[in-house]
């Protein structure tokens, strides 16, 4: 997947502050602002919550062309992987806190997937860096996955700029994005640290305008990197 230039963002909505009952409507309201959808996928176990899965994405996937970025906090996502994929996956992000980490990116790949790695805020950058060149999207988390709408945690910037630096370092083309109160105000934040790829749920989703909500975001993270 090519790395994003200095002049290109993607605003990925996740679905996870989306009406669950109107799913299809949701991904219809942002997709004339942005061709990326985030799932969250949580079993319970990994975070202490439940959302969807592979049944759920596949039922989405005939009313969207978007990217489906499907991020797992799964205890066991190597089980699922090809279910992932044969629902109609497109991005897959794993976290490193699972383990077995360089087998995942590899079955990811090899099911034809862009293979992606997720860190918790509390999770240190070296934990990733041995993966960075096998990676299409390093996901910081802003905050600790498990719930939408938590607030923005500033501690994790520092890391999100180390991250950049340790990409741009070795010449690798990968994106980085970040998940957890995405919103005005953080946006430019996460994005003048080096982020492309932005999460955002309730700053899209309880707006009234969602797909204006995503063009806001845009426009402000274009301007803090210009």
């Amino acid at each position: 997947m090519p790395g994003a230039s200095a002049e290109q963002v993607h605003i990925a909505p996740s679905l996870l502050s989306a009406d669950f009952g109107r799913l299809a409507q949701a991904a219809a309201a942002v997709a004339p602002a942005t061709d990326w959808l985030h799932l969250d996928v949580m079993d319970g176990h990994f975070v202490p919550n439940l959302t969807i899965g592979p049944p759920v994405v596949a039922s989405l996937r005939p009313h969207s062309a978007a990217l489906f970025d499907c991020h797992l906090m799964m205890t066991n996502p190597g089980e699922f992987l090809a279910a992932f994929r044969d629902a109609g996956a497109n991005s897959v992000t794993v976290h490193v806190e699972v383990g077995d980490t360089a087998a995942l990116l590899e079955e990811i790949r090899r099911l034809g997937m862009r293979a992606g790695l997720a860190l918790n805020p509390d999770t240190p950058l070296a934990a990733v860096e041995e993966h960075l060149a096998a990676l299409d999207l390093l996901l910081v988390m802003t905050v600790f996955p498990g719930f939408g709408g938590q607030a923005f945690m500033e501690e994790v910037l520092p890391k999100i700029a180390a991250a950049r630096r340790a990409i741009d370092e070795r010449g690798l083309h990968v994106l980085i994005e970040v998940d957890g109160g995405i919103a005005e105000g953080t946006v430019e934040k996460t994005a003048r640290a080096g982020a492309r790829v932005f999460v955002a749920g309730s700053a899209i989703f309880h707006a009234p305008d969602p797909a204006a909500a995503v063009r806001d975001l845009e426009r402000r993270a274009l301007d803090a990197i210009a």
